[in-house]
Formats: C-alpha cells, structure tokens, sequence
C-alpha cells in the first residue's frame, strides 16, 4: 500500500512538473511573440517613414530570433534595394527564395537582377514567380522588359498581351500599343490605340454612371 503511495505521489508530482512545464513553454511563446509583433510594427513603420536604420535593426533582430524567417530577409531585401545597395537586396531575396520560395520573393529578386543589368539571372527568377503566380499583369510586364532586353521580341509580345487581357487599363494597352509602334507593327498599333480611345472621358465631360434598373415588384 505505502509503495502504490510512493508511485502515486510519483505520477502527481511528474503531472505537476510537466503542467508547470507547459505553462512555462507557453509563457515564454507568448513574450516571443509578443516581441515579434512589436519588431514587426517598428520595421513597418520604419519603412513608411524611410527610418532605414530603425527598420533594419527591427528586421535583424527579428533574424536573430528566428533566423530562418523568410518574410524578414524579404522585407530586408526591399529596404536594401530602396537605398540601391543591389547587392546586399540580392542576397536577401535569394535567402528568402531558398527558405521559402514565394511569388513575392523571387519577382524582387529579379527586379533587382534587372536593376544590375543582370538579364538572364531576371528572367530565370520572373519565370520561377510566374509558376508559382501568373494571374498578375505586373509580373507579365516585367517578364516582358526583360525580354526586350535580351532580343527576344515574340516572347515579349506574348507577354505585353497577357498581361492587357488580365488588366485590359491604360498602362498595359499603352505598353502593348508602344512595343507595336517601335517594331513597325502599325495595324496591330492602330487596333490597341482604338481600345485606348474609348477607354479615355473627354475633357470636361463627366463620366456617366450607369443605375441599376428599377423593377417594381
């Protein structure tokens, strides 16, 4: 009987530790959360406020935490790149696509590859963002430019025309209209700058809003 004691007492005291454990764990998740939160709003922030210092020591220190955050190093890649110090962004973007390889990350990194003149290593990282999403015009722009740099006009087109058709707007139709133009494409110009007439309110004219009908019941 006094050793089925012992080993009850045993068992409450080792449900005790691991509760206290537990509480513990949780305490000290909580407070590293908490902080995380408060390095995020101050890296924010810091970036609206062009405080680059501020939002940098945020974002390292958010790093020491947890040095495998891939939305840290993104976030560092942008504030780098904002103060045209490419290579430090590059390196960032690239550490950021390799722990986790969103959209996000590798259209930064070859926006960046573009700035250095960097084609082929652009395109590359446009393509990879464009597997993971292709339903933005932006992303099919920038495809676009630097396929024109590397002399390669039918993908260019092919891109110019994809991103119209998913944001049919004055800039895409403007782009599209100008490739057209510069490469002597004149009736394939001539049917976008028709498309951009009727997009545009005459001067002075205000643009009618079309109600809904009224259907009495």
């Amino acid at each position: 009987m006094y050793e089925l004691l012992i080993v009850a007492a045993f068992g409450g005291l080792a449900y005790h530790n691991a509760k206290v454990h537990d509480d513990e764990f949780a305490n000290v998740s909580r407070k590293v959360g908490d902080k995380m939160g408060k390095l995020w709003d101050i890296a924010h922030q810091g970036m609206r406020e062009n405080r680059f210092l501020r939002a940098e020591k945020a974002l390292l220190t958010i790093l020491k935490i947890d040095e495998k955050n891939a939305a840290a190093y993104n976030r560092l890649g942008i504030l780098y790149a904002k103060q045209k110090e490419y290579r430090d962004a590059i390196d960032c973007f690239e550490i950021a696509s390799s722990i986790e390889a969103t959209a996000s990350s590798l259209h930064n990194l070859g926006l960046i590859y573009y700035e250095t003149e960097n084609y082929e290593k652009a395109a590359i990282a446009f393509e990879q963002a464009l597997k993971l999403e292709d339903n933005l015009a932006a992303r099919h722009v920038a495809y676009a430019k630097v396929q024109e740099k590397l002399g390669n006009d039918k993908m260019m087109f092919i891109e110019l025309e994809k991103a119209s058709e998913l944001e049919p707007n004055k800039e895409t139709y403007t782009l599209l209209h100008k490739a057209y133009k510069t490469h002597g494409m004149e009736a394939e110009a001539d049917l976008i700058a028709d498309k951009l007439k009727k997009m545009i309110v005459p001067h002075g004219r205000a643009k009618r809003i079309l109600r809904p009908r009224r259907v009495v019941v």
